[in-house]
């Protein structure tokens, strides 16, 4: 069972996605608040699997609130941060702040369930509208490689081959088809590379490989 925690300002958008995710049999709504100080104590009482988490709301913003939330480097939820806003600073900000995804709020039901459960096992990047552009973007405002500070030496030839699809936006199955694998040893290449690197999730990876120089804006696929 994936537990969600809903923190939206608005009722009526929180009665929404409630309402749509108890649906589902493998999720459940443990607590809906209102804005991202509320989202923080929820988190640290109830341990959510996922917090949905609008930016924009009262008290303390959204992107603070994730960014407190996953500041607790014991902690094993992840954030998918939801806006109405299309808004690069919204996605820059949200991937610093450690989020493991971003979706827009018109993202149809079929879309928000699917990342909820992506998120809730590492399996996410962001909207796939807006993925490349921003991670693009965002790979352009870093620093340039720091070979000294590189976590992939620890990895292995072929671990390092599924990071460098992992940046590039792929998914287990297609980076299975790409390094002609099955999905069950990608998925434990894929283990092993958070785990040796001490990264999170594939956000991470993503972020990380562009701050290293280990893939390079354009590298991602079309």
């Amino acid at each position: 069972m994936i537990r969600v925690l809903l923190a939206d300002d608005q009722e009526l958008v929180r009665e929404g996605f409630a309402t749509i995710l108890d649906l589902q049999p493998d999720i459940e709504v443990v607590a809906s608040v209102t804005d991202g100080s509320q989202a923080l104590a929820s988190t640290r009482a109830l341990r959510p699997d996922v917090v949905l988490m609008d930016v924009r709301m009262p008290v303390m913003d959204g992107i603070e609130a994730t960014r407190r939330i996953l500041g607790d480097a014991s902690t094993q939820t992840r954030v998918l941060v939801l806006t109405t806003f299309d808004n690069d600073e919204y996605v820059f900000a949200a991937l610093g702040a450690g989020a493991s995804g971003f979706l827009l709020k018109d993202t149809p039901r079929v879309g928000l369930i699917a990342a909820i459960r992506a998120v809730a096992v590492g399996e996410t990047l962001l909207s796939p509208g807006i993925t490349h552009r921003l991670v693009e973007q965002f790979a352009r405002r870093l620093p340039g490689p720091d070979a000294a500070d590189s976590p992939w030496r620890v990895l292995s030839p072929r671990e390092l081959d599924v990071a460098r699809l992992i940046a590039r936006g792929m998914s287990n199955a297609e980076i299975a088809a790409d390094l002609v694998l099955s999905e069950a040893t990608v998925k434990t290449h894929v283990a092993h590379v958070l785990t040796k690197t001490g990264l999170r999730d594939r956000v991470q990876v993503v972020v990380r490989a562009y701050e290293t120089g280990l893939t390079e804006p354009g590298a991602a696929r079309p």
